[in-house]
């Protein structure tokens, strides 16, 4: 079964061809990261229209590497939410107008899934039961992952996400955004023990994560110190990478245990950092757990995971209707 993916959820524009829901026969993925860094952020409008430019372009390309035509295509899969309303309609319209143009079926899938189903299309990856630490610049979910389909939240960020305030930390210490990339090229430099900055919720029994109190932390330190230059810099983005990390590792090794699952999978944007996953791995191993961490090109947003999950939900016979509308707010 050949699977096509669409993702427009934000500001990511992906086209993917993959075969029996693990081949990934090509992945094309347009970015509007040099869009929105002039704002510091994701501008929902423009984010939109340039869906709107790139969608099609981005669907060709996928098919040309694939070396495939629209008629090979056996089902369609696209992000219906959680994600921005209009950038959302973009993929959502084209997949339904290809839907009714091809005959085929079509499927609507959380953008949070298709991040759990992203380890499927690694060399190496696991079948449920296991934890899904999902974590993104919009969401830091522990999720027991019981099936396919099946899923059931441990622990969630209170405030921040793990992604955001990676971002807002960047822009308190004149870095570009997005700031995960900068952040951490930076803490490799640096000493994780120079700045001792907080780590929320500590509490045995506590699974939530607030990340609130460490940006506020940052903040402080530079109203104290000006910002930071040179090896100072490098020591606080190396601090506080270690404040993140050693919070999402030790309370995902924790939700594991309590909820006896024998293996961990790290996926999301910042499942690209480089210290949360050797720190990931590390506890993982300490704790007797199995730890599954995707290729970093599939952690970002990208259609093949989108397939992905989709292959998931139509092998189950569960396909949308034509009348399909994006949800913003869908929970997983």
């Amino acid at each position: 079964m050949l699977t096509l993916g669409l993702e427009t959820s934000c500001d990511e524009t992906a086209a993917a061809l993959v075969r029996d829901g693990r081949e990934v026969l090509a992945d094309v993925v347009s970015t509007q990261i040099d869009i929105h860094r002039r704002f510091g952020g994701v501008v929902p409008e423009l984010a939109s229209r340039n869906h709107l430019v790139q969608v099609l372009p981005v669907l060709q390309e996928a098919l040309t590497r694939a070396n495939v035509t629209l008629a090979d295509v056996d089902q369609i899969a696209v992000t219906s939410g959680p994600g921005l309303q209009g950038a959302l309609l973009v993929g959502l319209q084209l997949g339904k107008s290809l839907a009714l143009a091809l005959g085929k079926p079509l499927v609507a899938v959380n953008h949070l899934e298709g991040h759990l189903a992203a380890i499927r299309l690694a060399q190496r990856a696991p079948e449920p039961p296991f934890l899904g630490l999902l974590v993104s610049g919009g969401h830091t979910t522990a999720y027991a992952v019981e099936a396919w389909g099946t899923y059931r939240k441990l622990g969630s960020t209170r405030d921040d996400a793990a992604g955001e305030a990676y971002d807002k930390v960047a822009k308190l210490l004149g870095l570009p955004y997005p700031g995960g990339r900068p952040i951490d090229a930076l803490a490799q430099q640096g000493d994780p023990k120079a700045v001792r900055f907080p780590r929320a919720l500590p509490a045995p029994e506590e699974l939530d994560w607030s990340f609130s109190g460490l940006k506020t932390a940052v903040l402080q330190h530079v109203k104290l110190h000006g910002v930071p230059q040179g090896q100072a810099l490098a020591d606080v983005c190396a601090s506080f990478q270690e404040a993140v990390a050693d919070a999402l590792t030790r309370k995902a090794v924790r939700a594991a245990k309590q909820a006896r699952l024998p293996a961990v999978v790290l996926c999301g944007g910042v499942a690209a950092n480089s210290r949360l996953r050797a720190l990931m791995e590390a506890r993982g191993r300490e704790a007797g757990l199995e730890v599954f961490l995707p290729e970093v090109k599939l952690c970002t947003d990208n259609g093949a995971m989108i397939a992905a999950a989709g292959a998931l939900t139509l092998a189950r016979g569960m396909p949308s209707p034509l009348s399909l509308d994006a949800d913003p707010t869908w929970r997983l």
